[in-house]
């Protein structure tokens, strides 16, 4: 075969960028998806259409990190939440997405091609696998959880560990003459280490390693090196890599929230460079002048007909058995249909052992290169109208009132971190949302005007990198406190995400001058956080709520807000509240779609917390819903509560919420403001906190 007409590695790169660049633009106007255009150009111009470019090394390495890529994202995007939620009706999916065309196959091989039994094992275990290639086109459109989407997901693991198992089956088989229960078993037990084991390290590594390593692009490489290792890992016992990389990115995560840098960058890099290499990769294996003769073409309808049938009763089935709709059965048939990564690996197998010929290795690739077109096409049709579905279903969302979040950042060493938990606490998902960054300054040296604009652009940075717009204000203002109060007047801010400030000396309080002025001066929502660990290590969030915090006027706005950082951090929430609370707490993240891991435990009075807390780890996320002198759920233990956190928790992560008022506070109770605290009373526990307490010795939830 003559060489390609481009050999020099720059044009390649060059002319691989155009195609990935070219082929959305061109198919978008055709209503064709643009999965099938990579597929096509590949097929242009590799060795086998006008041999532009060779089927080389780079094709090979690049594909094969873009079918890892593909899995390993289709993991890491999971809401595990949603998952667990739809996880018994995945199973029953899987189940009929395997066994279904496992008999239609098998039945297929014998009457149709007149194979033999473990030939038509063989085929049958590539009829039963299926690879997430449509997956991008899901998570354009903004479905990844809807029921459908969890189910096919789940189907898919279930899939391919059961066509591998059989395709280890039938070569086992064909080299020994005889089935072997024991290397059958052997090789489940090395599949339940291999689980174990990733599950086991894998937590433990990334938990440590990302909170000792802030930088973004070391982050970065160590997810990918543990993903590519468990992909080598999983071949090394007999497995396939997708399996591999598709477990490490289910357990990694957790530590990927969707709405972090770390997040982005993943999404990016894949959708970008890897997975359409891949697809390009597909295209240039695909030889269609063998392809066109009369038999190819023959056997070619033969295994589409029984792939496209058995893959549609699978999923038709489980509508029907859950009562689910047409879209979402068309949705996982698009999800499923595609043959890519384990068909083949198949067909490899069957080839190399001569079990199959030439002919039925051409009639598997182009069986392969139909599914993968019907594929996006199917799940594109029906993912449209699930997300009208979506739409239509979601909670009125009230445009009367702003949703402005205002976050000053005073020091470029705080502003990174307080802008990640200011995103994930901000509802980005509404237009009329803004998210504001603001440095006020009180001097004009040099020095201060150079902090200002390292901080903002930090936080320009922070934002841009999951693409959240951010406006940053550089003020001038006598002090600090009348700047933020200015700002959060002129710019009608509902939320301030703040850092906590450092004591200055013994004498100096919990919050210190400048935040108490602050707080006596706005009625909005303020989140004062202080983080030692990155936020995406954390494993729980228990949420302390005072008595007669449901009658505030902010109580249902702090509670909407808290959901959303707990859903974006994926961890689980137990609130400490009273009973009725829980009641009212639970109904509105119902009522908002915010779905989470929820517990609660009861307390009767504010100072049970104190028998409480002493259980939580360090590792845990403690959000202290606080009250404003004058408030409803205002009392003295209150003020008492933030000097036992400054002196108990002093390298615990914290967020204290101080809910939005309705009015400006009063401090203390008169006849005109009956619902100001008596500052007579006294708190029935100050004694008993350091017995109770200790710090050193505490037990979890």
């Amino acid at each position: 075969m003559k060489s390609a007409l481009i050999t020099d590695p720059t044009l390649i790169f060059f002319v691989v960028l155009a195609i990935i660049l070219l082929a959305p633009l061109l198919l978008n106007r055709l209503k064709i998806p643009h999965i099938i255009g990579m597929i096509a150009a590949g097929v242009c111009v590799g060795p086998y259409g006008f041999h532009v470019l060779d089927d080389d090394a780079s094709f090979k390495i690049f594909g094969q990190v873009g079918l890892l890529y593909l899995m390993f994202l289709a993991a890491i995007e999971i809401d595990l939440f949603h998952l667990k939620r739809n996880l018994k009706r995945g199973i029953v999916f899987g189940l009929l997405t395997f066994l279904i065309p496992l008999v239609l196959g098998f039945m297929s091989a014998i009457y149709f091609f007149r194979t033999d039994l473990v030939t038509a094992l063989l085929l049958a275990s590539m009829y039963a696998s299926h690879t997430l290639i449509s997956y991008p086109v899901a998570v354009r459109f903004g479905i990844t959880k809807a029921p459908a989407v969890l189910m096919a997901i789940v189907g898919t693991i279930i899939a391919v560990i059961g066509a591998l198992l059989t395709l280890a089956t039938a070569v086992n088989v064909h080299i020994n003459g005889y089935f072997s229960f024991v290397q059958i078993s052997l090789l489940l037990l090395k599949l339940t280490a291999f689980c174990l084991g990733v599950t086991a390290c894998y937590r433990w590594l990334a938990r440590r390693f990302l909170r000792r390593y802030s930088d973004r692009v070391t982050q970065f490489v160590f997810i990918l090196a543990l993903v590519f290792f468990a992909a080598w890992l999983a071949q090394a016992i007999g497995l396939e890599g997708v399996l591999g990389a598709f477990f490490a990115g289910l357990v990694l995560n957790r530590f990927v929230p969707n709405t972090s840098p770390l997040m982005s960058r993943l999404e990016f890099v894949g959708n970008a460079l890897f997975i359409p290499y891949f697809l390009i990769g597909i295209g240039m294996m695909i030889d269609m002048r063998v392809i066109a003769s009369a038999d190819t073409l023959r056997l070619a309808g033969v295994m589409l007909a029984v792939a496209l049938m058995a893959k549609w009763l699978a999923a038709w089935a489980t509508a029907r058995i859950y009562g689910m709709g047409r879209d979402d059965s068309q949705i996982m048939f698009g999800l499923t249909t595609a043959h890519t990564a384990v068909a083949l690996a198949v067909v490899s197998v069957g080839y190399n052992f001569g079990l199959l010929d030439t002919s039925m290795l051409n009639a598997t690739v182009l069986m392969i290169l139909i599914t993968c077109a019907i594929a996006p096409m199917a799940t594109s049709g029906a993912a449209g109208r699930i997300k009208l579905h979506m739409l239509e279903d979601a909670p009125a969302v009230d445009n009367d009132h702003a949703d402005n979040t205002l976050v000053p950042v005073d020091s470029p060493v705080t502003a990174v971190a307080l802008m990640e938990v200011a995103m994930m606490l901000h509802p980005s998902e509404r237009p009329d949302s803004n998210l504001l960054a603001v440095h006020v300054r009180t001097s004009n040296s040099a020095s201060a005007r150079t902090n200002s604009d390292a901080s903002l652009k930090l936080a320009r940075e922070a934002s841009a990198t999951v693409d959240v717009p951010v406006t940053t204000i550089e003020r001038f203002d006598m002090n600090v406190a009348a700047g933020l109060l200015n700002t959060i007047n002129e710019r009608d801010v509902n939320c301030v995400v703040m850092g906590l400030h450092r004591r200055a000396s013994l004498v100096d309080s919990f919050f210190g001058s400048k935040m108490e002025h602050i707080l006596e001066s706005t009625n909005r929502m303020i989140f004062i956080c202080r983080l030692f660990n990155p936020v995406n290590t954390l494993r729980r969030m228990v949420v302390v709520v005072p008595l007669k915090a449901e009658f505030e006027s902010g109580f249902r706005l702090w509670v909407i807000t808290l959901g959303r950082l707990a859903r974006n951090l994926g961890t689980r929430v137990i609130v400490i509240c009273h009973p009725e609370v829980s009641r009212i707490i639970a109904g509105i993240l119902a009522r908002e779609r915010i779905e989470l891991r929820l517990e609660f435990r009861s307390v009767e009075q504010w100072d049970d917390f104190v028998l409480m807390a002493n259980r939580i780890a360090d590792d845990d996320l403690l959000a202290v819903v606080s009250a404003r002198p004058g408030s409803i759920s205002y009392s003295p233990e209150i003020d008492d509560t933030h000097i036992f956190l400054q002196k108990y928790f002093t390298q615990s992560n914290l967020i204290v919420v101080f809910p939005e008022q309705s009015d400006k506070n009063v401090d203390v109770m008169s006849f005109v403001d009956p619902t100001g605290a008596d500052p007579t009373s006294a708190p029935a526990w100050p004694r008993r906190l350091a017995a109770l307490l200790r710090p050193r010795t505490r037990k979890r939830l």
